[in-house]
């Protein structure tokens, strides 16, 4: 189904890689746009002159809004003005004139001044580019982590980044989902140690549809018309965000980009510790970085492989079975470990110990921390293994593992604060966790397999407390009836949240909604090789494969996979089976297919060449 709104000309866009990258990093949130109906052009109408809003004081005084928001600031900039509030050198520049509103949605959360649970309410942050430059589009970008940010701040912009956008001819809304705390869930946590129902719903869900409704009713008055379509751009958090809205309030957007979704919060989160409990249970201290290098660079060189020849990147991890205690090239000769830790003192090669540690960080959190031998069950199934006693999924084969061996052998924070969370203690959280009744004290490294399960069984209880943070609705009907469009894709060498949560859900919605074809008429998932989280290269070099690079891996160009969401939007073409992806130098090429397809080798021609290759 065509939309039918205002007539717009496609275009497609160009932006620099690493902006785009660097919004989706940067705190942000919902979008505007579509409802149930779709109205043609005559359905549109002008309004008075007289409504339309300047970028100025009368700002403040004309916008007509509700008793709950206030705005805070609008600061007008002028094309080449730096893009600053208080006089810092930020380095960016406005590319046309545009005015930047803040404004306050509350009722947010009463408590004790400076402590993280309390809140004012829903910092939002809105850039429009003046009128002669605006495209007729919104585009709001989707948060990372915990979100937070300056928002409501007078003098700091909550994302500068946005403005890059905004110069494009896009308004863009963004919001700190609720708080000002970056960094850190402590704001989920009550001053007294409990839940913190009001800013969970207001990260989960209500920020998002105040984005969404405060961006509309701005654009309307003040460019004296509603935008002509609405886009939700975001990943990880961001991603979440976008299938919140689809599931929640489709009624607001035409278009969702859901790259990374962090969907499944509380399951991939309590399981992104996982790793951390197996080498404290299994070895007593952290598997050095060089060894989880090799040993996935032992992974990468044992499944990239395609017409006898290595490609450097693994096409399909959840095809691998690759198992270190079988590879006598990775294992210390006649060595075990040092008889205590079972770690290795040499950083060349990995003990017995160790490889049996991550083969279970590879296969994901189990209740018992057991783990199948891979040859039986390497984990690449759509849906999790009750025989294995599994919870989640590990990590693809391949993917870089570094950043589980800190020196500090700490976890990923995140996933630290979602267990003090779920079992309402902050001690287990590390020491950026801050609550009146007691700090993060690194207590989740007492915890055992058991423990960790319990606190993942609680996260799943405390849902209705915690906003339904998940957000693995599979009924997305009333987004399919609304008309709207969905694109999401994964890397399947995401360092931080694993594809196959995507492929889960993309399954469970074809299961719910009847079947995959019904799905596919609006939403296309794609799984990326060798693809990081929220972009660049998440694979490591395998031990003897082709060295990775940007000009040997072939990754989304900007705006490649946005493009397609637009014209499937407003154009009706739908995004193709076989998207061809480029390495920066052109020179490899591959097609990602539109799942439950995958890129086949066809048997003849270069295997770095995607006419070689057909998605079956």
């Amino acid at each position: 189904m065509i939309r039918t709104k205002k007539n717009t000309q496609f275009q497609k866009l160009s932006f620099n890689r690493n902006l785009i990258y660097a919004a989706l990093f940067i705190p942000v949130v919902a979008l505007t746009g579509c409802g149930d109906d779709e109205p043609d052009d005559g359905d549109i109408a002008e309004l008075p002159s007289e409504t339309v809003l300047s970028c100025d004081d009368s700002f403040i005084t004309n916008l007509e809004t509700d008793s709950e928001t206030s705005v805070l600031l609008v600061n007008a900039f002028a094309q080449g003005d730096e893009i600053t509030l208080d006089g810092s050198e930020t380095n960016m520049t406005a590319a046309v004139d545009m005015c930047l509103v803040k404004i306050l949605v509350g009722p947010g959360n009463p408590g004790t001044d400076g402590l993280p649970s309390t809140s004012q309410g829903i910092g939002v942050e809105i850039w429009l580019p003046d009128p002669e430059n605006w495209n007729g589009r919104i585009r709001n970008l989707g948060g990372g982590g915990w979100a937070g940010g300056s928002q409501t701040s007078l003098t700091e912009i909550g994302n500068s980044q946005a403005s890059l956008v905004a110069g494009q001819g896009f308004v863009v809304g963004t919001t700190d989902t609720g708080h000002t705390v970056t960094g850190t869930g402590s704001f989920a946590m009550d001053e007294n140690g409990s839940v913190n129902e009001r800013l969970w719903e207001d990260f989960a869900d209500r920020a998002l549809e105040k984005l969404a409704e405060k961006t509309k009713d701005i654009v309307k008055q003040y460019y004296g018309k509603e935008e002509d379509y609405a886009y939700w751009d975001g990943c990880s958090t961001g991603g979440r965000q976008g299938y919140k809205m689809a599931q929640e309030h489709p009624e607001y957007y035409d278009g969702y980009l859901n790259q990374a979704p962090a969907i499944n919060w509380t399951r991939f989160i309590t399981n992104e510790l996982y790793p951390q409990i197996v080498m404290q249970q299994e070895l007593g201290g952290p598997i050095a970085s060089e060894k989880l290098a090799l040993v996935s660079g032992a992974a990468v060189s044992a499944c990239d492989v395609i017409n006898d020849q290595h490609l450097g990147f693994i096409v399909d991890p959840n095809s691998c079975a690759y198992n270190p205690l079988k590879d006598e090239e990775v294992l210390c000769a006649g060595e075990v470990g040092d008889g205590v830790t079972g770690i290795s003192e040499s950083s060349a090669c990995v003990s017995e110990a160790e490889a049996v540690a991550i083969n279970k960080i590879w296969y994901g959190q189990t209740v018992d921390g057991t783990a199948p031998d891979p040859d039986e069950d390497n984990a690449g199934n759509a849906f999790l293994s009750a025989e294995h006693k599994q919870l989640w999924w590990g990590l693809d084969r391949g993917t870089n593992l570094e950043y589980l061996s800190g020196s500090i052998f700490g976890p990923f924070s995140i996933s630290s604060d979602m267990v003090a969370l779920e079992l309402q203690d902050p001690t287990i959280a590390t020491p950026t966790f801050r609550n009146s009744t007691g700090n993060g004290e690194d207590g989740w490294k007492l915890l055992s397999y058991a423990d960790l399960a319990y606190a993942y069984t609680e996260g799943l209880a405390l849902q209705n407390w915690f906003g339904n943070i998940n957000t693995d609705n599979p009924d997305l009907s009333s987004a399919k009836e609304s008309g709207a469009r969905i694109i999401s894709y994964h890397g399947l060498a995401d360092q931080l949240i694993t594809a196959d949560g995507s492929i889960n859900y993309f399954n469970r919605v074809a299961d719910k909604m009847g079947g995959m074809e019904n799905v596919q008429d609006f939403n296309r998932l794609y799984l990326i090789p060798g693809y990081g989280h929220c972009g660049g290269i998440g694979s490591v070099n395998g031990t003897e494969s082709p060295e990775l690079n940007a000009n040997n891996v072939p990754l989304p160009a900007p705006e490649q996979f946005f493009n397609l969401l637009m014209d499937w939007v407003e154009n009706g073409v739908a995004p193709p089976d076989d998207v061809i992806l480029s390495s920066d130098d052109d020179s490899v090429t591959m097609p990602v297919c539109s799942y439950p397809k995958k890129a086949v080798y066809s048997g003849t021609g270069s295997i770095t060449d995607a006419s070689s290759y057909t998605c079956e």
